[in-house]
């Protein structure tokens, strides 16, 4: 009786960790499976210990090279998804317009949609436009459909924004520059790092769209199918480990940086 009463008492708690263990499982399989020694073409089996994969990433051919390319696309994308979603956030919420409820409904079309959908429409878009499918047509999809998301984010947090505060700047002879840069920017900043943080992991992670629309362009999570057809290597592994621990770092670096501000500001 007095485990099931704990039980009953930490059940949301023990379901969160347990939702918690089951996304990040998935993680630990490839990092095992990054010090793996294969025997054949495929990596689903353990064997034999071995950092082989992790002293030369760029062992297979053709991989880094994606990768460079995956991660400059995801670059470039959150650059121009994020300046234009903030700008389209503040005109939303700052101003009144014509079919301003249109387009606010607008935006959230793309997370709606399914991606096949998207992929097939920006496909006929390119090809009546005339346009060659490659690097430009991947990082204009990426930016539409990232667009989205980024909105979302800072459209949330300018929503909560104490429209007092740039009141007072303005009362304390700042001008309209000068407010924005030390007022509004900084506290519209959370929800702008968190759209790009967003825009960037979708970019780099997006499959369909991006096959669609490349062309003979090959990206890093084009490179991970098309090598699944013939046997993962276990540089695909060594890099989806490093990836998930640099995403581990940031979180964990901007959970200190906020606890450190929150601790200054009392």
């Amino acid at each position: 009786m007095p485990v099931l009463l704990w039980i009953r008492r930490h059940l949301v708690v023990l379901a969160g960790l347990l939702t918690l263990g089951f996304l990040i499982l998935p993680n630990l399989v490839v990092l095992v499976f990054s010090f793996n020694k294969p025997k054949g073409r495929f990596n689903y089996a353990w064997q034999e210990f071995d950092t082989h994969a992790w002293q030369d990433p760029c062992g297979v051919a053709d991989l880094c090279g994606s990768l460079s390319l995956s991660l400059q696309l995801a670059l470039w994308a959150t650059l121009g998804a994020t300046a234009l979603g903030t700008m389209i956030a503040f005109a939303l919420v700052r101003y009144r317009f014509r079919a301003r409820g249109a387009i606010n409904s607008l935006i959230f079309l793309p997370m709606a949609m399914p991606e096949v959908v998207m992929a097939a429409s920006l496909l006929t878009l390119f090809l009546n436009m005339g346009a060659q499918l490659g690097f430009w047509t991947i990082l204009i999809a990426h930016i539409m459909f990232c667009l989205s998301f980024v909105v979302t984010a800072v459209k949330a947090r300018v929503m909560s924004m104490d429209p007092r505060l740039e009141e007072a700047a303005r009362d304390l002879y700042a001008g309209p520059v000068q407010t924005f840069v030390r007022v509004t920017l900084p506290i519209a900043a959370p929800g702008i790092a968190a759209g790009a943080l967003l825009a960037f992991a979708l970019s780099f992670d997006d499959f369909i769209i991006t096959n669609f629309n490349a062309g003979s362009t090959v990206t890093f999570p084009m490179f991970v199918w098309g090598s699944a057809q013939r046997g993962t290597p276990v540089q695909i592994n060594v890099i989806g480990s490093a990836m998930f621990a640099v995403a581990v770092i940031c979180v964990l670096a901007g959970m200190l940086l906020g606890n450190r501000r929150k601790k200054q500001s009392v």
